[in-house]
């Protein structure tokens, strides 16, 4: 019970940082490696804010997500759309990915040093629950982590923007003879994509400790979540997240931790030989 608790948790962290990355990829047709690092750098924002100003977590962890996604809209703004504008090949978009995911990854060792570094928060005790111990933190991240995934198939089931941004996945060229204002469907991509990043980030450092990899040893997971639920799919990144999880966690009731990432692309693996499109398909 205990190591589910721990997988739900982690595979909620998964899932929301996840969704992110699904949606830019299947928009803009480019995977951003960056992606874990503005996770990373959205734990960093929260954490400088909460220790170092001295301001309450709940507001530092609003902060951090403001400043994630001005990060992100300044990047659209001077890297990626004058890149999309000369026809970038997918490759060169993947390698400027990578070395932004390099730069800001060397910023906050630069800023905060290579060490582990913890929120001021005080430490709750546990509750009991069929023999294991839940904290109020973990608690706190499956709620969240599930209301911000009802939103968001709210947003894209319900909303102008949302169905403007299926309308793009599904065809982008399309879409803009159809009147859709790109521009802006991408701006909102990347806005809704970082603040569910930066919200990941800042909760796995909630549970976990805020290191400059931190982002980067979430990334591989993400793709593989992304993978199993089958590419560009949102419900399908989310039930990939949790599987994920899941599997990361029980695996180390028999095995070593450091194997928990190899035993997750096992699952990963052994899921796409029988369903090679995922297990929910391509994107819905």
């Amino acid at each position: 019970m205990q190591l589910i608790i721990n997988g739900l948790v982690i595979g909620s962290i998964i899932a929301l940082t996840a969704i992110g990355l699904s949606m830019i990829y299947k928009t803009l047709n480019f995977v951003n490696f960056a992606h874990g690092d503005f996770v990373a750098f959205a734990a960093y924002i929260a954490f400088f804010v909460n220790t170092s100003l001295g301001v309450h977590l709940a507001p530092a962890f609003l902060i951090s997500i403001l400043a994630t996604i001005l990060l992100g809209v300044f990047m659209e703004k001077v890297v990626w759309l004058p890149m999309r504008r000369k026809n970038a090949t997918r490759t060169t978009l993947i390698i400027i990915s990578i070395g932004l995911a390099l730069v800001l990854r060397n910023i906050l060792i630069f800023v905060w040093g290579g060490g582990t570094k913890n929120y001021n928060i005080p430490v709750r005790q546990g509750f009991s629950f069929f023999g294991a111990t839940i904290t109020p933190n973990q608690i706190l991240v499956i709620i969240t982590a599930f209301l911000l995934m009802f939103l968001l198939h709210y947003l894209l089931s319900r909303t102008k923007i949302g169905k403007a941004m299926r309308a793009l996945s599904d065809n982008i060229d399309l879409a803009r003879i159809s009147g859709i204002d790109v521009d802006k469907v991408v701006l909102w991509t990347w806005v809704i994509g970082l603040g569910l990043a930066a919200t990941g980030g800042v909760l796995y450092g909630l549970v976990t400790a805020i290191r400059p990899s931190m982002g980067w040893y979430l990334l591989l997971p993400m793709f593989a979540a992304i993978i199993l639920g089958g590419i560009g799919n949102p419900y399908g990144t989310i039930a990939g997240g949790m599987i994920i999880g899941l599997s990361q966690e029980l695996s180390t009731a028999v095995l070593p931790t450091e194997y928990k990432f190899a035993v997750s692309f096992v699952v990963m693996t052994a899921v796409l030989l029988v369903k090679p499109e995922g297990i929910f398909g391509g994107a819905k």
